[in-house]
């Protein structure tokens, strides 16, 4: 059995004489949060697409919850849950009896199913209430309702935040971490709205102009966007000590030039500018340093505009 819900080999899509998806090697694990990350235009929905089965690789291949064989890939996509370019909805009926209708339409037996799914999405209180008049957060929200009918192992969102108010993006937010956490589901984001997606995904894949730059887990992003307080001192020894003692902690580096990073009182550094000129230090440089995640994100991007 695969540990990945989802993994391409060489994935590519051309259009004429323009490449949208360039040999693309995604693999995405069994109870991540997949964050995939790119501007608008850089392939993130042209991929999608291609796992869907709304559209035909132009060369490469796709294994989705272990299957690649083609016959065995049209099993599998009834195994997954999807939303892309906004949840198709009824105005006029309310929640239940959207559910309801896409429940007859996927020939998914039984009604209770229905029921379960408005308490998972928190708009079983919605009653007669059309969805014409649900807010764009509640109906992001049915929408991702009626991709769970049928109680899909993989979950995939294409710009699922997109145009939502920041109600509407937390009720989303926390919908998706309930699913994943309590239901053990396996969801892939599509955003380029990294500031939400920091808050969830546990890996990221960041795509642009068709190319996948990297992979990366949550934690191995952390540690690269690390803040630190960037420190010059006439004597590098003594500060060492200094930090050792009076600081008490040892998680610092000395670099090479002499300079030191810090990686504690981040947010307290007069703490340390003071520590340091009370044993007669001279400060030549002091400052906070370090990439917030939208920094890491636009520098990888700007080094391939660059190359």
């Amino acid at each position: 059995m695969s540990d990945y819900v989802l993994k391409t080999s060489n994935l590519t899509k051309q259009f004429k004489n323009q490449i949208a998806i360039n040999k693309v090697n995604v693999s995405i694990k069994k109870g991540s949060i997949y964050g995939f990350i790119g501007a608008n235009g850089a392939g993130k929905s042209t991929l999608i697409r291609m796992v869907t089965g709304l559209a035909s690789p132009t060369s490469g291949s796709i294994e989705l919850l272990g299957h690649s064989d083609s016959q065995e890939l049209v099993k599998a996509r009834k195994r997954i849950g999807t939303i892309i370019e906004g949840p198709a909805l009824y105005p006029h009926m309310t929640a239940a009896e959207n559910l309801e209708a896409h429940r007859l339409l996927k020939g998914i037996p039984g009604k209770d199913c229905v029921e379960r799914t408005l308490a998972i999405v928190g708009l079983q209180q919605t009653g007669k209430k059309k969805a014409k008049n649900f807010s764009l957060g509640m109906k992001q929200r049915l929408g991702i309702g009626i991709a769970l009918l049928g109680d899909p192992e993989f979950l995939i969102l294409d710009e699922p935040i997109n145009g939502l108010d920041p109600m509407g993006v937390v009720e989303i937010r926390e919908l998706l971490k309930k699913l994943n956490q309590e239901y053990g589901m396996t969801i892939l984001i599509s955003s380029h709205i990294l500031s939400e997606l920091h808050l969830l995904a546990t890996h990221y894949g960041i795509i642009h102009q068709g190319d996948l730059l990297e992979q990366i887990t949550v934690d191995e992003l952390n540690e690269k966007c690390q803040q630190y307080l960037h420190i010059k001192v006439n004597n590098p020894e003594m500060a060492a000590t200094v930090i050792e003692t009076m600081l008490s902690t040892n998680n610092f580096e000395v670099m090479p030039d002499g300079c030191i990073k810090l990686y504690h009182y981040v947010d307290t550094p007069g703490k340390v500018s003071t520590a340091l000129v009370n044993e007669g230090l001279v400060i030549e440089q002091f400052m906070p340093m370090g990439q917030d995640l939208e920094s890491y994100f636009m520098n990888r991007i700007g080094g391939m505009q660059n190359g």
